[in-house]
């Protein structure tokens, strides 16, 4: 009786249901975390419901205008992709697109460049560090228009202090923002000035989560800093650099107080961007359709792009 009593609960025991056992411990945990993952979902459904609500009313009327040959007012004609189709073939959209990639590649790793080389400089404990910190954090606090008349005031006129301060130089008079290839450069470094704050506290709160004695013990075993640098940094700092390259790029791309505010997409849309582009297309000729077409353009570029820079985050081997 006994024999079988215990054959019993080894069985019992093996199929997980022994009381007290292994097996019941890890029902109970299942258990638990199956409650648990109901009850997260039930606390975080009233926010999908409110995005969703949110974001897709607008996207369905983007989706209905980008099909559409009507204005701001009126819908209009159901055409299809002809708008699509119309702006993929317009000139004007691809030297838009030739200005964007590469505003946005000046904008992500100027900035990134900038911000590193801050951030490690910040770690080295300089002298009035903090205060330092929060000078350099003021292109990124003060108001876009602030920096955008700021930086108008500085170049935009031969009388502006710059192309003053070249002139005396016996360099010429630089017309910054009326040459074409002087404002797509202004704009670039204008982008890298105002975002380069963004990248350093990104880097620097990626930077204090290392532990300083894995450099000591790189040095120990003979390591220069450039290998340091390149061996150790990069590799730690990697999923905090790549997720700033994402949101920098977003930030770049539907970047349009910037553009806008120092030249208007000017000299000769020499500085339009494609944010600018759709700006002009809906609300100055109010072509409703082929600015949203441009809008959707973007966000699927965005998307392509974003989900490329995630995959690197998921591979990095750095936890």
């Amino acid at each position: 009786m006994a024999l079988t009593t215990a054959k019993s609960g080894l069985s019992r025991a093996r199929r997980g249901i022994a009381p007290g056992g292994p097996g019941g411990t890890a029902n109970r945990k299942s258990k638990l975390s199956a409650q648990t993952s109901r009850t997260f979902f039930w606390l975080l459904l009233p926010s999908v419901i409110l995005l969703v609500l949110i974001h897709g009313y607008p996207l369905v009327e983007a989706g209905v205008q980008a099909t559409h040959d009507g204005s701001l007012i009126e819908t209009g004609n159901f055409v299809g992709g002809e708008n699509f189709a119309n702006v993929l073939s317009s000139d004007a959209f691809w030297r838009a697109a030739r200005f964007t990639l590469l505003f946005t590649i000046v904008g992500v790793f100027g900035s990134w460049l900038v911000g590193l080389g801050l951030a490690l400089l910040l770690r080295t404990k300089i002298p009035a560090g903090s205060t330092f910190k929060v000078l350099l954090l003021l292109p990124w606090v003060v108001p876009i228009v602030v920096s955008s008349t700021a930086w108008n005031w500085l170049v935009a006129t031969p009388g502006s202090l710059v192309p003053s301060l070249f002139r005396n130089l016996g360099l010429g008079t630089p017309l910054f923002l009326a040459d074409p290839t002087l404002a797509a450069v202004t704009v670039m470094v204008f982008k890298v000035w105002i975002s380069f704050p963004f990248m350093m506290m990104m880097i620097s709160a990626a930077l204090a989560s290392v532990d300083s004695t894995v450099y000591e013990a790189a040095s120990m075993d003979g390591a220069t800093p450039w290998q340091q640098f390149s061996q150790i940094t990069l590799p730690l700092i990697a999923r905090s650099t790549y997720i700033s390259w994402i949101l920098m790029t977003i930030f770049c791309v539907n970047d349009f107080p910037t553009i806008y505010l120092l030249t208007g997409g000017g000299p000769v849309d020499a500085t339009t961007s494609l944010v600018v582009l759709a700006y002009r297309s809906v609300f100055q000729d109010f072509q409703t359709g082929p600015g949203v077409a441009i809008a959707f353009l973007m966000t699927m570029t965005l998307v392509v792009v974003s989900v490329l820079l995630y995959r690197q985050i998921r591979k990095s081997s750095v936890e």
